[in-house]
């Protein structure tokens, strides 16, 4: 494990520091601001180069098609959900999935939590309107609150602390859950404790048994289990305040590169994905695995000219694309993409992330998504990448492993009058445990066709 140094200053972005920022707040304290980034300049990493560049070797294998990458975890985390048991069910549930994938798939799962990091979000519009009174839009925790009112919504710079601080208690939790003995794989029956009983729960029991009766016997036959006691888990979140991702930036005392340290692996959105924005400038910057969402509406001259940009030396596991393009769009879009890319020789990792495109506003006035929808899209990912001959890399999740009631469909059936029973995302919709685990089973399917 390498350590890193705080650089005496990041190298100034191409063409100086008014790069366009899209997306960042309108912070109204300058002073208090400088003073928050400078806190975070001097607190230690939260993750390591050397942690990071073990993610880059398993994304290279995922890009070869000899492992599958599952990213899961909140839309937008909350200050009061970073919770022990809030985090060790999302850590369980993701566990959960992965060992549906393994065993139903035979293919190694790398685990990435969409956590310990993702408190920003972006927003469509700068304020929000209600009832006549106007006031700034809800960014994430890390850069207001989400009650509506002028004291609340104003962007505080001290949340960028608050939210090191957050993100530092739940990589701690984490590193103890899969480290500690709770991932260890002769436990898997034991993952389902806490969980409402159901239809997914009952298939996870009977495939934890057949996974106890392997374990067995492998043990009967002498095999060392030591490597099963404890699992890889990389964190992950969409570097979106530059503000936040700086200071955290360090130089790698083993190379003298620059790594982002805020989290094993940042992503760029499809709103701030700009060739001539400061979010692909700067993690062209930093050494570890970075990932850029792609619509349907992506032209593919751009996705090409990224490729250069954040991938010249075409490192295998550096560079993920992580198409969101809708169910209905998906196999029309991602074929065109997908030739073109691998025809310009780029190792990417391909990732599906079945949310972003598929979200709409029910009748009853919640933001939701469909099951069936996501399902979909995925399906339609593997089909792409099949016919095509590519690897479909794996998948990224909005979920939590508490039972709310935000997307609908699923084998509970959840529908639009239930959405009020649980919704209790701050932003967008997530897929609860139930669906977490179903889409698991479905995928380990899709998996196993090959």
């Amino acid at each position: 494990m390498s350590t890193t140094t705080t650089p005496d200053a990041l190298p100034a972005p191409a063409g100086g520091d008014d790069l366009p920022a899209a997306q960042q707040p309108v912070w109204p304290d300058p002073v208090a601001l400088e003073a928050a980034v400078s806190t975070l300049g001097t607190y230690p990493p939260l993750v390591f180069a050397g942690e990071c560049d073990v993610l880059k070797e398993r994304m290279a294998a995922v890009s070869r098609g000899e492992a599958f990458v599952l990213q899961g975890g909140d839309c937008a985390e909350t200050f009061a959900s970073a919770t022990a048991d809030n985090i060790r069910d999302r850590v369980k549930t993701i566990l959960q999935m992965a060992a549906v994938l393994t065993y139903g798939a035979s293919v190694p799962v790398v685990k990435v939590g969409r956590m310990a990091g993702q408190y920003a979000k972006p927003r469509s519009s700068d304020s929000e309107t209600r009832e006549g009174v106007t006031l700034p839009a809800f960014r994430g925790d890390m850069v207001n609150d989400f009650e509506f009112t002028p004291e609340a919504r104003t962007p505080d710079p001290q949340r960028l602390v608050r939210a090191y601080h957050a993100s530092s208690a739940t990589l701690n939790l984490v590193r103890a859950f899969t480290t500690g003995g709770f991932a260890d794989l002769r436990h898997v029956q034991e993952w389902n404790r806490g969980f409402v009983a159901n239809a997914a729960f009952a298939r996870y029991e009977r495939l934890a048994k057949d996974i106890d009766r392997a374990l067995r016997f492998m043990s009967a036959c002498g095999a060392d289990f030591d490597r099963m006691k404890t699992t890889e888990f990389f964190s992950a979140h969409e570097a979106l305040l530059l503000d936040y991702e700086r200071p955290l930036t360090r130089v790698d005392s083993r190379t003298g590169d620059l790594y982002d340290t805020s989290g094993h692996f940042v992503w760029v959105g499809e709103r701030t994905r700009d060739l001539g924005g400061a979010h692909l400038d700067f993690v062209s910057r930093i050494r570890n695995p970075v990932g850029v969402k792609v619509s349907a509406n992506a032209d593919v001259d751009d996705l090409l000219r990224v490729i250069d940009l954040l991938d010249p030396e075409r490192e295998p596991g550096r560079l993920t694309f992580i198409t969101r393009m809708g169910s209905r769009r998906v196999r029309d879009a991602l074929p065109t993409i997908v030739e073109r890319v691998t025809a310009s020789g780029a190792p990417v990792t391909w990732v599906c992330d079945p949310m972003h495109g598929n979200t709409f506003e029910s009748s009853s006035g919640f933001k939701t998504r469909d099951f069936e929808d996501v399902v979909d899209e995925v399906r339609g990912f593997f089909e792409v990448h099949r016919g095509l001959g590519t690897h479909p890399g794996g998948i990224h999740v909005e979920l939590t492993g508490n039972d709310v009631t935000e997307c609908i469909g699923g084998s509970e059936k959840i529908l639009d009058a239930d959405l009020g029973t649980r919704y209790e995302s701050v932003c967008d919709p997530r897929l609860n445990h139930q669906q977490s685990l179903e889409l698991a089973f479905l995928v380990a399917e899709m998996l196993g066709q090959d």
